[in-house]
């Protein structure tokens, strides 16, 4: 059975699983749920997949499974056979496991601030682009000593796992909840690295990265 994910194509949460599976090249059938207007994630149908009533939910074969970052380490332990996505070495996982973490306190600020914009939800919306400044000072200020160092990704091994996949989304999605990232250049950079990546795919308001700089430096 191929694998279904209920989706809405404008989350951030469910856009991180569909890029982990096109970076793994790993097939799957969409099943859209109307999250706005329909708001169909609080139907009956759909709080018998996920009783919380919140997308993303995966199945696969007998599993259904629901919360982005246990989705994402799901998927890197069952179908990334490089070990890559999320390392098996304790330190490095409690690591990656730290910035999941960080990607839920991102859909907290950056995604409520973005659906009190874009969807007329009744969030604080203040409280929430402070919220997700602060986060974006502590990324910025993380990745660049991390650029010192020589590491381009958000954890200790030299290649991105899915710690990255986990905050990327709403750090791109940022415009649209009114934050900017200007005052943030090395967050900026990871996310060009981020959208370098093998398989990269996009999603609304999340575009491929632009020329690299040795291939403006060659035109």
């Amino acid at each position: 059975m191929a694998i279904k994910l209920y989706d809405f194509e404008l989350s951030g949460n469910c856009y991180k699983l569909r890029l982990l599976m096109s970076i793994l090249k790993v097939p799957y059938e969409v099943v859209p749920v109307d999250f706005y207007p329909g708001r169909e994630h609080r139907s009956g149908w759909f709080l018998e997949l996920n009783p919380f009533g919140q997308l993303p939910v995966l199945q696969d074969d007998e599993e259904t499974l629901s919360d982005s970052g246990a989705i994402l380490v799901y998927l890197a332990r069952k179908y990334d056979k490089s070990g890559r996505w999320f390392p098996d070495d304790p330190a490095t996982m409690a690591e990656v496991l730290r910035w999941h973490a960080v990607g839920d306190d991102l859909t907290s600020t950056v995604s409520a601030a973005r659906l009190v914009l874009g969807m007329f939800y009744d969030f604080d919306l203040e409280k929430a682009q402070k919220g997700a400044h602060r986060i974006f000072r502590i990324m910025d200020e993380h990745l660049w000593f991390g650029e010192k160092e020589g590491r381009d990704w958000l954890c200790r091994p030299a290649h991105p796992t899915t710690a990255d996949i986990a905050c990327f989304p709403y750090v791109m999605l940022s415009e649209e909840a009114d934050v900017s990232r200007q005052d943030y250049p090395a967050l900026r950079r990871w996310t060009d690295r981020v959208r370098r990546i093998p398989g990269f795919t996009v999603m609304s308001g999340i575009f491929p990265a632009g020329p690299a700089r040795e291939a403006q430096a060659a035109s």
